[in-house]
């Protein structure tokens, strides 16, 4: 109960006061405590993998030349160091010899006549797709040759052709639309009380402010006619919690409460949990993913 006590003092905030009041030096330093970054993945590069530390202003432009230049002279001044075990170019050990792959008796008892082995060795490859549809012997052909023979026009025979299993063609998926609620009329209607106004649904508006998600819960206090208020992946935090539980204390109508994919903690979870208590209307509440 302790630790809840002393989070208290932070219930009712204002974040946008305080980051208004920070100086330009201050941000600076938040923004690089918040930059998310993963010095364990060597597949980023560098410039992802820490942060940029560096406060020096440049000497001047840079000049390719002149730096290979440099490294050069520099990689000739330096002495190299001597072999611990020099070497002599003896060769130890056996030389390697691949090993020879056994020869298909099948394949090897084949021949063919002279004339054939000619004609075959000087095929187009058209004339070699137009064999292997003959013989249906289509799954000797590559993808691209496939293809080829299809639009192919000197190929005869493609009735062997139709039978190689194709991929099947995806259709796209389109992206989902984004939210066209209007957030200020919304609130306004809330906050009028509007009976035509039974559903809120606020989902993925990521550029509502804190102070305009507790207007919503404060509006709802008074409200008779929403029966379902959403705000999923909306950004809400812990205050914003704070003011659904206090309204949920004295709202009589809201049944279904979705606040999803938020930054809401445990504390302000507690908090709309124990104001369900004495609530007696809502028959739905979603608050996954936190």
């Amino acid at each position: 109960m302790s630790y809840r006590k002393e989070l208290e003092k932070y219930r009712d905030l204002d974040e946008d006061q305080i980051l208004g009041a920070l100086t330009e030096e201050e941000l600076r330093k938040l923004e690089n405590e918040l930059e998310e970054l993963d010095p364990d993945n060597a597949l980023l590069p560098a410039g992802l993998r820490q942060r940029d530390q560096t406060q020096k202003p440049p000497t001047g432009p840079f000049k390719r030349e002149e730096l290979m230049a440099h490294l050069e002279k520099q990689a000739k001044d330096i002495k190299d160091r001597e072999d611990l075990v020099p070497f002599t170019g003896e060769k130890r050990g056996k030389a390697w010899i691949p090993k020879q792959k056994p020869m298909d008796p099948v394949l090897e008892s084949v021949t063919l006549e002279p004339e054939l082995e000619e004609a075959l060795a000087n095929a187009s490859d058209a004339e070699l797709c137009d064999i292997a549809a003959i013989l249906g012997m289509h799954t000797l052909m590559s993808n691209q040759q496939y293809y080829e023979a299809l639009g192919s026009s000197t190929i005869v025979n493609k009735e062997g052709l139709n039978s190689v299993i194709k991929p099947t063609q995806y259709k796209p998926v389109p992206d989902e639309e984004p939210n066209s609620t209007d957030v200020e009329e919304t609130l306004k209607r809330i906050q009028s009380n509007d009976p035509d106004l039974e559903e809120v649904n606020l989902n993925n508006i990521m550029n509502i402010p804190i102070p305009t998600l507790k207007a919503f819960a404060e509006a709802l206090k008074n409200n008779a006619y929403v029966k379902k208020f959403s705000i999923v992946g909306t950004r809400s935090n812990d205050p914003v919690a704070f003011a659904l539980a206090e309204m949920l204390k004295v709202n009589s109508t809201l049944k279904s409460l979705n606040v999803e994919s938020n930054f809401i903690s445990g504390s302000g979870i507690l908090a709309i949990v124990e104001a369900l208590e004495g609530n007696t209307s809502l028959m739905e509440l979603r608050i996954d993913n936190q």
